[in-house]
């Protein structure tokens, strides 16, 4: 059958869609005219987002929330399904012949795959599920055409006692090759697990790194961990060294293949939460959103380098860039994981952590561990680096009340517009526009959808200015504990940049 020749632009758009969002640009040649070529935004077609299983405990309840705002220029077609990773592969035999009946014929040693956990029905509107216990799998999702553009699925577990007690969230990631995670930990009250999850056909094999006060941590157990196709891995840290250490940096490193990695860390005494990757090595960091009422913050920072770093630490706070007594500046050693106690710095007040070289940059990571709470009423939640807000960035299950949404200008004054969409079971959206002074965070209570019913979903897009940078913490007060977990917001990378071709191949025929 003849086809016509796909032209320049929709087969960068398919190649793009592959992983979601890409960059892509071609080598300036002397002469030419680069204004001309200048890459259009194009929204991408496919996504791919991994849910690490949420809790063994059986007092878990979990809450998923699917949402894809509205985006321009996507068509009327696609869909966005959430499935067990155990049961994410086709249902065709093994020959690869499908009997048009739908049924496994026995040949192929697989099941039949279940019914997705959700399956939203149209953008713009939030979609809910939930579970309980502690055998809720981890879940592999994709989503196609008008429901790939900043897809965002919220996975938020309440676990009412025992190790890691309290509210751990997580965002759900898209998968890749390479994580950093400072602020993870060994020592006896911490049980904290890297969660490997594999959506591909073919095994993906993973090295796990460790990083501790005075270098690597050896272990040959974490090199070459096999995560089998379609499957979650767990993987105690504990068991990959006998050292207990306080503050680690976690590196994993994908050999082949590619998953979704997240840490799950867990205290016999201050609850627990999820620890999402910190942004890409960088010689400056934000890391947005720290509780006005946090009564302890520790900053964990490691450089890959070869070279020292030395940091410049300063708070943005409701009134400006502050530096905090005491903490002016940090040294990170090459290859060691530093940790600081910043203990109550935002003194009541709505902060972010503004990281900057002193003299030559050196690419680092960092993460916060944060505390609320006093006495045996603490909980523990993370805000690693993040990227800024970008073009657009989402936040999924919000019930109005108990959310905060933060946001942080380091540079430059900005003004954002945040929309809350319609809620899961009903409401009207709404959109306020917000101006952030130039080095300082807001804490602002997000608009609320008229008439809600149900959560919501909340989207952040700067309209003019500098940088952004973004966190939602959610709360919740259990047994007087005050737990809580955050989020932070980076671009939500819905869209793609697509060179202009240099002439349209489309009128070729293969």
């Amino acid at each position: 059958m003849n086809r016509t020749t796909l032209s320049l632009i929709a087969g960068t758009t398919a190649l793009a869609a592959v992983t979601g969002f890409a960059a892509l640009s071609a080598p300036d040649t002397p002469g030419t005219d680069t204004a001309a070529k200048a890459a259009a935004q194009l929204p991408v077609e496919r996504t791919s987002l991994l849910c690490p299983a949420p809790s063994t405990s059986d007092l878990a309840e979990t809450s998923y929330t699917s949402f894809t705002p509205v985006t321009k220029g996507t068509g009327s077609g696609g869909k966005a399904e959430l499935r067990a990773a155990s049961e994410e592969s086709a249902d065709t035999p093994a020959d690869g012949k499908d009997d048009g009946t739908g049924k496994d014929d026995g040949k192929s040693g697989k099941d039949k795959p279940a019914d997705p956990v959700l399956t939203p029905k149209e953008p713009g509107k939030p979609v809910t599920g939930d579970s309980s216990g502690g055998d809720a799998p981890a879940l592999v999702g994709t989503a196609d055409g008008r429901f790939a553009p900043g897809w965002t699925v919220q996975e938020t577990t309440e676990v009412a006692a025992g190790t890691g007690r309290g509210l751990q969230g997580v965002n759900c990631t898209a998968p890749d090759t390479d994580f950093w995670f400072p602020g993870a930990g060994t020592d006896a009250d911490r049980t904290d697990y890297v969660h490997l999850t594999n959506p591909d056909d073919s095994a993906a094999v993973v090295d796990i790194e460790l990083y501790g006060k005075d270098g690597t941590l050896k272990s040959a157990v974490g090199e070459g961990i096999t995560v089998p196709p379609h499957s979650s891995e767990p993987v105690l840290l504990s068991t990959l060294t006998d050292e207990r250490q306080t503050d680690l940096t976690v590196h994993v490193n994908v050999r082949s293949g590619r998953v979704g990695a997240a840490v799950q860390a867990l205290d016999d005494k201050l609850g627990g939460d999820w620890l999402a990757a910190s942004a890409d090595p960088s010689g400056s960091l934000v890391l947005p959103g720290i509780p006005k009422d946090a009564t302890s913050v520790r900053l964990v920072a490691f450089t890959p380098a070869d070279a020292d770093a030395d940091l410049k630490v300063r708070l943005a706070s409701p009134s400006g860039l502050i530096t905090p007594a005491g903490h002016e500046t940090v040294h990170v050693k090459g290859g060691m994981t530093t940790a600081v106690d910043l203990g109550d710095v935002t003194r009541g007040e709505a902060g972010s952590l503004v990281l900057t070289p002193t003299d030559r940059s050196v690419p680092v990571v960092a993460a916060l561990r944060v505390v609320r709470g006093k006495g045996d009423k603490q909980e523990t939640a993370f805000i690693p680096a993040s990227r800024p807000v970008g073009t657009r960035a989402t936040s999924a299950d919000n019930s109005g009340k108990d959310s905060t949404l933060s946001l942080t200008a380091p540079n430059a004054a900005a003004t954002v517009k945040v929309t809350a969409s319609a809620g899961s079971e009903g409401g009207t959206p709404v959109s306020k526009t917000y101006t952030i002074k130039a080095g300082t965070t807001q804490d602002i209570e997000p608009p609320v959808p008229g008439g809600l019913k149900g959560t919501y979903a909340l989207t952040v897009e700067p309209v003019s200015g500098g940088p952004v940078y973004g966190a939602r913490t959610l709360a919740a007060t259990e047994g007087g504990v005050p737990a809580f977990t955050v989020q932070t917001l980076p671009d939500d990378r819905g869209t793609v940049a697509v060179p202009e071709a240099d002439e349209d191949l489309s009128v070729l025929q293969k």
